[in-house]
């Protein structure tokens, strides 16, 4: 019997400066379905519900996070509901000033060699992407 060993995958988002307090941009964030603007231009599918949505890049396949954790104004924890797709994305936004936050988002995995490296460039591609559109749309 193989066991297969897991990689830790921690991948972090450029920080970005969005013109909004953190509550506002915290408030957004736990509306899961305005992730819907966040999404890649390269998006098949979005589906939104209380506290989970759906979705699918082109070529890949369809991901489901649950929002996990939500911490006064500064974090937000969405969770994937796939058992062979393991990972949290965690919103960290921190207060600037009355009317400014820094935002950063957290790709934390477990995945076999192989899946790690095949999906690392992408994902972090996908977190940067994430956080350029909060900083714009929020």
């Amino acid at each position: 019997m193989e066991i297969k060993k897991l990689k830790i995958m921690n991948l972090e988002s450029t920080k970005v400066i969005v013109q909004k307090s953190n509550k506002i941009v915290f408030e957004f964030l736990t509306k899961v379905e305005n992730f819907e603007q966040l999404m890649p231009e390269n998006t098949d599918k979005f589906e939104a519900n209380e506290d989970s949505f759906l979705f699918a890049l082109k070529g890949m396949p369809v991901i489901k996070l649950k929002l996990q954790e939500e911490s006064t104004v500064n974090t937000i924890v969405l969770a994937s509901t796939n058992d062979k797709f393991p990972f949290t994305l965690k919103g960290n936004v921190i207060k600037l000033n009355d009317t400014s936050s820094e935002v950063q988002l957290k790709f934390d995995g477990k995945f076999n060699a192989m899946m790690a490296m095949m999906i690392k460039n992408p994902i972090q591609k996908f977190i940067n992407t994430l956080a350029e559109n909060i900083e714009k749309k929020v």
